[in-house]
């Protein structure tokens, strides 16, 4: 019975069927012209998303940690110098793959619940005078924590600094859900991947690459095979791979593509946030709080919840797949057993999301938690029946 609920993880996400469908179509040979007619639309409709004109897109059969790997192995040398912040489990994992890859990471600690520290980041960009650094690298929605940090204002702290410094930045759970603008924010490198915003199955990374990224190639010295843009790019002119893609994927993720498009990517993005709101507002009435520490850091996409004192969050999670077969995001690294996750991007309805929130709130009950039945279900209800939405535009 367990597939017939939605889920309320951060990824993969809910599939509609049309897009489920999409994945599953009979072999096809990649170096035919039907082939063409799928991976060309899709690429052109990514860069729509994407928010870019002078990028390119390259989509990799991998994931989300393929498409960091290929943004640091085609653009920097062994002990290149990146800036970032650690701020939550994902920004670490960046973090140790440079680390891993003989890059020079200085790293800016930051707590758990904040974001890119903007005054610290620019601080340290201003010190480097030789202009050691040569990439940023920012984590824009921290999955763990539920964060969202501000690219813009990472851009503005370059541009202010006259620094060269590429910025790599990390929207695998932003990307097709939340405010993303490429060219607008002077972004070098996106990466994002398949099994979120754009409500596919894992299996794609899906990267944009400004001109300054792909210039850096001519230098960049760590070694490359599988991720090397440079034969990608001369497979895409002839209209296909360097190996065998991922035809399925490809196929649906052009068909997720035409839906975010079709409802329009303002709307996409509006949609998210109303739905984020009405859980908030649930939490609120739980008497809880989110783990981001204030409101411009609260993510669309995902919300980490602090649980009460004495309280563990991962045994709401277990109870809730055990009892209620619904599935929520446990806490990760420093705040494992703190909080629990709930995951709102991708196909969602109002009336989806408050059957997760009620079966919460029935486990908070279960395990003894101070929780009064219908608190939070009606705090959301009050926000999405006086925010409704024309029903046009209410899901991809």
């Amino acid at each position: 019975m367990y597939h017939q609920n939605p889920v309320f993880i951060p990824g993969p996400t809910n599939m509609p069927d049309v897009i489920r469908k999409a994945c599953d179509i009979a072999t096809l040979d990649h170096r035919s012209a039907a082939f063409g007619g799928i991976f060309a639309p899709a690429v052109a409709s990514v860069k729509k998303v994407l928010a870019t004109e002078t990028g390119e897109v390259f989509i990799f059969p991998s994931t989300g940690t393929g498409g960091w790997e290929a943004a640091i192995s085609n653009t920097l040398s062994p002990g290149d110098t990146v800036l970032t912040a650690r701020f939550g489990m994902f920004s670490h994992r960046w973090i140790d793959m440079c680390q891993r890859h003989r890059l020079n990471v200085q790293v800016i600690e930051t707590h758990w619940g904040q974001g890119a520290p903007l005054g610290q980041l620019e601080a340290a960009l201003k010190a480097d005078r030789d202009h050691m650094i040569k990439a940023v690298l920012a984590t824009h929605n921290e999955t763990a924590t539920g964060v969202r940090s501000d690219i813009a204002g990472i851009r503005r702290a370059l541009d202010r600094t006259n620094h060269p410094a590429m910025l790599f930045v990390d929207g695998v759970s932003s990307i097709a859900s939340m405010e993303f603008r490429m060219d607008d924010w002077g972004v070098d490198i996106a990466v994002t991947g398949s099994q979120k915003g754009f409500m596919l199955p894992a299996g794609l990374a899906i990267l944009g690459a400004s001109p300054k990224a792909l210039a850096a190639m001519d230098e960049a010295k760590l070694p490359r095979t599988f991720f090397d843009f440079r034969d990608m790019r001369k497979s895409y002119a002839a209209g296909g791979y360097p190996y065998t893609p991922a035809v399925g994927l490809l196929n649906g993720l052009k068909v997720s593509c035409d839906h975010l498009l079709a409802e329009g990517m303002e709307s996409v993005w509006a949609r998210h946030y109303r739905i984020a709101e009405g859980v908030r507002r649930a939490i609120a009435g739980w008497g809880l709080r989110p783990c981001a520490a204030s409101p411009d850091l609260y993510s669309d996409t995902v919300t980490a919840v602090v649980v009460p004192e004495g309280c563990n969050g991962t045994d709401l999670v277990k109870l809730a797949a055990q009892k209620y077969d619904m599935a929520f995001g446990v806490g990760l690294g420093d705040v494992a057993g703190k909080v629990f996750r709930i995951g709102h991007l991708g196909s969602l309805t109002d009336a989806m999301m408050l059957s997760g929130l009620a079966v919460a709130e029935m486990c908070m009950a279960d395990l003894g938690w101070k929780v009064a039945l219908g608190s939070g279900v009606a705090a959301a209800q009050d926000y999405y029946r006086t925010s409704a939405v024309e029903p046009a535009k209410a899901a991809a």
